[in-house]
């Protein structure tokens, strides 16, 4: 069992930067995304506008998200990242699946801008909280 924070610190090595950076560019994506929404077709990016992509980047933000947080979790057993990441996820989903959401475009944009940076606050916050157990068990154990 010795083993396992450091398979759990490698993992996220990338993981939470991975999803942190991705989180805050699909809040930085959805809060653009109407001002945009005319030029995408025109620079053949419309791609970025469909419920596909949203559907696809939803579902990669809740399997890294998830392996992640819970693996951050199990380290240093900080709970505040797996609710942030909650909410957050709530936002995204809500903004892909529910229509009246995902029809009006100032909804639709806030829930998704909202829902972004919440993981990436959670992912960030579970970077921290990792840091800081690893570091205080690096003292312990030289003490």
């Amino acid at each position: 069992m010795a083993a396992l924070p450091d398979e759990t610190s490698e993992f996220q090595r990338w993981a939470d930067p991975v999803g942190g950076t991705g989180a805050m560019l699909c809040a930085l994506h959805c809060a653009a995304l109407p001002f945009v929404l005319i030029a995408l077709p025109s620079l053949s990016l419309g791609f970025f506008a469909t419920s596909a992509f949203e559907q696809a980047f939803a579902v990669f933000a809740t399997v890294i998200g998830t392996s992640s947080l819970w693996s951050g979790y199990r380290l240093h057993r900080g709970t505040l990242p797996l609710v942030i990441l909650a909410c957050g996820l709530a936002s995204v989903w809500t903004g892909v699946t529910v229509a009246a959401v995902h029809d009006n475009v100032v909804a639709h944009a806030v829930a998704m801008a909202g829902g972004g940076t919440l993981i990436a606050i959670a992912h960030l916050l579970n970077l921290r909280q990792s840091h800081a157990h690893r570091h205080d068990a690096n003292c312990a154990h030289r003490h």
